[in-house]
């Protein structure tokens, strides 16, 4: 899809527009590895949640993302993803916008597998990679997990959308972040305006960062603040392009630590881009790096699996 921007300043110059041509399409080239950056928690957290409505789902507030298209834009989305996706009427733009403003519902299916399956997150190294709105994150600090770090394709979606809910989520209103094993339900969102009450302590065993996993691994790997591999990996419906697999199972072999493990949540397959379970599965074989093991399959509409990824 074309990537258009409006630009005031464009001249209509045959040569200046086959220059602006050529841009653009090294531009598209760079797309797939568009730069890694960690975004810093604002001090003054009402700004984090400042314009935003907030609902519940499961126990944990997300913000609204119809509130978020209608208020998001110029120097909120940088980016332009939010009116991109309204614009083409599409939740997936390969290259710009990667699907992390929506909540997918493979998300859902590995809350209930934590539960079910009382996955132990305390005192552990998490990372939600492709986290869109970052519950499986938020899960994992209710859990008490010592660190988590949160992961998407946009900036947009981390400033407007992960972070608000990590600091909805956390913010103290009359209980704190604990555990949450007692969180299933199948209650419809209810509506719960929130205020920033004061910057909490679980916020500080957060970061968040934008960018290609490729990129983002490096940051994390050659920063002066170089982390610890994580101990838990946990990601959803991040695989349904096949050209994207390669650098996920890079990142995963460079991230996770040798005794950690992967729980990844997607559909069997995707119509479409072409991608699903088995081909990553089959993937994963071939690369002879990691040994998987699907621990939960779901017959409901389309299927969908969650796998475990160990090293071997």
């Amino acid at each position: 899809k074309s990537r258009e921007a409006a630009d005031p300043a464009a001249d209509s110059s045959p040569k200046l527009a086959a220059a602006k041509h050529q841009d653009e399409a090294a531009s598209k080239k760079k797309l797939c590895v568009k730069a890694a950056k960690e975004h810093s928690i604002p001090e003054d957290l009402n700004k984090v949640l400042e314009n935003k409505v907030t609902e519940t789902v499961l126990d944990l507030s997300y913000v609204k993302l119809s509130v978020v298209e209608m208020t998001c834009s110029g120097d909120a989305d940088s980016e332009g993803i939010v009116s991109k996706s309204v614009s083409s009427h599409s939740d997936l733009i390969p290259g710009v916008y990667e699907g992390g403003l929506k909540i997918w519902e493979c998300t859902f299916d590995l809350m209930d597998y934590f539960s079910e399956a009382e996955v132990e997150f305390t005192n552990k190294t998490v990372l939600d990679l492709g986290c869109g709105a970052g519950l499986l994150g938020i899960v994992a600090l209710r859990g008490e997990a010592a660190r988590v770090h949160f992961q998407d394709y946009n900036s947009t979606v981390i400033d407007q959308i992960t972070l608000p809910n990590v600091v909805a989520n956390c913010i103290s209103e009359g209980r704190r972040m604990g555990s949450g094993k007692d969180t299933k339900a199948s209650k419809p969102p209810s509506k719960r305006p929130r205020k920033a009450a004061g910057s909490p302590d679980v916020l500080n065993r957060c970061r968040f960062f934008s960018g290609e996993w490729s990129q983002v691994s490096q940051l994390l790997l050659d920063s002066n603040k170089p982390c610890s591999k994580y101990d838990i990996i946990v990601t959803s419906e991040t695989i349904y392009n096949p050209d994207y697999y390669s650098a996920l199972h890079d990142t995963l072999a460079q991230l996770l630590d040798r005794n950690g493990c992967v729980y990844l949540a997607s559909k069997v397959h995707y119509f479409g881009v072409g991608g699903g379970i088995y081909l990553f599965e089959k993937f994963i074989e071939e690369k002879n790096v990691f040994r998987t093991r699907m621990v939960k399959t779901i017959d409901q509409g389309l299927q969908r699996c969650i796998m475990e990824i160990t090293f071997k």
